[in-house]
């Protein structure tokens, strides 16, 4: 009888097991889109991803896309998320038009911003004081890509403050290399830029105001989700629905990566020394 007894229990422990293992297999593989060359979008989903892999027993297959393409693929099923929606402004005109396909998950940043930034040491506080300092600046803006967001908005800046400077356009890595060199010698220089990024991790460094408004109020960056993800994977719903991380989370992992350290890597040493935050958002 006992035998039996032992036999049956091990036979239920097994039949349990073995159900565990199938409801595992069960998992979908989830794709996430992100825009390869934004450090923030980098950041984000990777850390995303590795805590949905490591803790939800999801695998995840991340697919960079160009912005346009991240968009269409959540609404038409392709992707199952993505977490780097620039809203209210930056994005507006995608989400209009795919609102009624996609489910905005909510913010995982809140104040995004673009604009000129400084180093700390710089006399100027607003955009307005840059005429008088012309000389300091050698009458330029160091900017990025031309024909970006923010080189457009820079442009109306230029017009809109009167200012006699020249913009200078280039490219992330080439102004961020100018910056650095700058701050070395202590030097006046203004930047466009944006907030969420690494070099806020690694200098000290601040916008100027826009009493004008040129640059827009601040935005958030949401993750959005197709809809059929809740019915797919409802842990990573809930997951998502909490992910929201500060400016010196995201700026540790931007600035590993910047400094060499593979994505996934970075993610992963994230993550292993967070554990409480990590436990608040999959509460």
């Amino acid at each position: 009888m006992r035998m039996r007894r032992l036999l049956g229990f091990g036979a239920s422990l097994a039949l349990a097991l073995s159900a565990g293992l199938a409801a595992a297999a069960e998992k979908p593989t989830l794709k996430i889109g992100y825009v390869e060359g934004w450090s923030d979008s980098v950041a984000t989903t990777h850390v995303a991803a590795e805590i949905i892999t490591q803790k939800l027993g999801y695998e995840v297959k991340l697919m960079p896309v160009a912005t346009g393409i991240m968009w269409q693929g959540v609404a038409k099923g392709q992707l199952d998320a993505m977490l780097s929606a620039w809203l209210p402004v930056t994005h507006g005109p995608y989400y209009e038009k795919l609102k009624d396909q996609v489910v905005d998950l909510g913010p995982n940043f809140n104040d995004a911003k673009i604009g000129l930034i400084v180093p700390e040491y710089v006399a100027a506080k607003s955009i307005a004081d840059l005429q008088g300092q012309k000389d300091g600046f050698a009458g330029r803006i160091v900017g990025i890509d031309a024909g970006s967001g923010v080189m457009l908005k820079t442009e109306q800046a230029i017009k809109d403050y009167a200012l006699d400077y020249k913009l200078q356009a280039s490219s992330g890595s080439a102004m961020t290399a100018e910056l650095a060199r700058s701050i070395k010698s202590q030097k006046p220089i203004a930047v466009t830029g944006w907030i969420p990024h690494w070099m806020f991790a690694k200098w000290k460094l601040r916008f100027l105001d826009d009493p004008k408004g040129v640059y827009g109020a601040a935005e958030h960056v949401d993750s959005i989700a197709n809809p059929g993800l809740e019915a797919k994977a409802p842990t990573v719903v809930a997951f998502l629905k909490k992910f929201t991380w500060k400016p010196s989370e995201i700026g540790e992992v931007m600035l590993a990566i910047e400094e060499g350290a593979k994505p996934a890597a970075a993610a992963q040493k994230w993550v292993s020394e967070h554990p409480d935050r990590v436990k608040e958002w999959l509460q």
